[in-house]
């Protein structure tokens, strides 16, 4: 089975990192699934969301969790029965889950891609940017920026926040591979340390 990456944040908080390059009867064995989470999975109308699904069971059982120990929240926040916290993500073929036994958490994969350019101004004030005359590392920094203030929203966990208007990420340089970021929301301001890694072509940014 193909767990890519393990990252231990800190003492309390571990990232890991499959990329999926299972069948789905492989994906499947081994797995146990409660009765709701197997008729999500049977809903599913693509494989590779399916091959996601199955993949993060496998990194949960991983760290000793299994289906069981997962749930959801009104507003889709994914939370385990021994209070610790998770965040979950998925893009193509790779999937990740953060846990932390000490403070919330947001993790986010993202493909690299240049349509992001396009849809910048939706999410984040693009002057900023301007100055980057390498296309490639535009679509990098945009993307490392989407993925954290992705990340901060998952933390929230509610649908009422704007990435424009209500989460802002500190600029960085990509050596330093770490920078911060507030949501700032009906008068309350939370601060956050986020992390960011490039492979194969995906960013994945997590926060906590």
């Amino acid at each position: 089975m193909a767990l890519y990456k393990t990252i231990t944040v800190n003492k309390n908080t571990k990232v890991l990192i499959w990329k999926i390059e299972e069948s789905l009867e492989e994906l499947s064995s081994g797995i146990s699934l409660e009765i709701q989470s197997a008729e999500r999975l049977e809903s599913m109308r693509s494989e590779i969301h399916q091959k996601g699904f199955l993949s993060i069971r496998h990194l949960l059982k991983n760290v000793g969790y299994t289906d069981a120990d997962l749930f959801y929240d009104q507003y889709g926040k994914p939370h385990l029965h021994d209070g610790n916290h998770i965040s979950i993500t998925h893009s193509f073929t790779f999937t990740a889950v953060i846990i932390s036994q000490d403070s919330p958490v947001g993790i986010d994969i993202e493909k690299q891609r240049d349509k992001i350019v396009k849809i910048a101004h939706k999410f984040t004030p693009f002057e900023e940017y301007k100055t980057i005359a390498n296309h490639d590392a535009l679509v990098s920094k945009l993307t490392i920026v989407w993925g954290g203030k992705e990340s901060l929203y998952k933390i929230y966990g509610k649908k009422k926040l704007l990435f424009l208007h209500h989460i802002y990420i500190e600029d960085f340089k990509f050596a330093d591979t770490k920078t911060t970021g507030q949501i700032r929301y009906e008068g309350m301001v939370s601060n956050h340390s986020i992390h960011f890694l490039e492979f194969e072509g995906f960013t994945c940014v997590y926060a906590f």
